[in-house]
């Protein structure tokens, strides 16, 4: 069950308002299995556009290709939100681009950090690489019809103990800036810019979703030099741009492939 907003939220909701519309309807719950699961629930049943739940703990929290999300108590930012747009199906590639970069500025607004984007869905920041946060679009709807897409938004907050097996590639904004941030602060930003980056998709502004994902990807773009595995073959090539559906465009033994999903490692970044 949903508990009541804690002050501080609600106070950031309210004077954010203005900002917000139907974003700003948050329900908060101290600990779930995952926010994704409980936003699905509420998109299949109906729920509008805006809707969002937050938690302070995920037992089951997940990221890309069934990762498990570290997600422990009061060290992220763990938010899912409902999003309804027309044709969801076709803009779903161009909605993940979108929302990283919403997310990504609402932390370098917040914070002051210089965080740039990693394909498809990845927030980062230094060199090389280190990653504070990321993105798990996932649908509802019947059959090849999509009622609803579920964003679920995961950000690391605090200095924490990371698993063995990621613990060399993460970190945490309070890590990176030396004193930790308001949650409140950075929930309602990232809502408003989510809603933001939303709107300028529903009318029909994919060129700006791309242009602002080139600022903040170009590290990786250009002719850096990645790795990526097809059908468990390895493949190597240079990391030249993304194209207007977001794929990532990759020079490879004289020819550019397109590629929309996977796993890519990035071997060299351009400065």
């Amino acid at each position: 069950m949903a508990e009541p907003l804690p002050p501080d939220l609600i106070h950031a909701l309210v004077s954010a308002e203005p900002r917000l519309a139907g974003f700003a309807r948050l329900r908060y719950f101290p600990e779930v299995d995952s926010t994704n699961d409980i936003a699905l629930q509420l998109a299949a049943a109906g729920a509008p556009a805006g809707t969002s739940v937050l938690a302070d703990v995920q037992r089951a929290g997940r990221g890309r290709r069934g990762r498990a999300w570290f997600s422990p108590p009061g060290a992220g930012l763990y938010l899912s939100v409902v999003v309804r747009l027309p044709d969801a199906a076709a803009t779903l590639p161009l909605l993940t681009l979108a929302v990283g970069v919403a997310v990504a500025d609402a932390v370098s607004t917040t914070s002051g950090l210089p965080i740039e984007l990693k394909w498809p869905n990845d927030l980062v920041i230094g060199r090389p690489w280190r990653k504070l946060g990321g993105l798990l679009c996932e649908s509802t709807g019947t059959g090849a019809q999509v009622d609803a897409v579920v964003v679920g938004i995961g950000i690391n907050l605090r200095q924490v103990a990371y698993p063995p097996e990621i613990a060399e590639r993460a970190t945490s904004i309070e890590t990176e800036l030396g004193r930790p941030i308001e949650r409140a602060a950075l929930v309602v930003e990232t809502l408003a810019r989510v809603r933001d980056a939303v709107d300028r998709l529903r009318n029909g502004e994919g060129d700006w979703v791309c242009h602002e994902w080139r600022r903040l990807g170009r590290a990786g773009l250009g002719g850096a030099s990645v790795t990526w595995s097809e059908q468990g073959v390895a493949h190597r090539g240079a990391a030249r741009d993304i194209d207007d559906r977001g794929a990532l465009l990759v020079e490879t033994n004289g020819r550019v492939e397109r590629l929309i999903a996977g796993e890519v490692t990035w071997e060299r970044l351009r400065d």
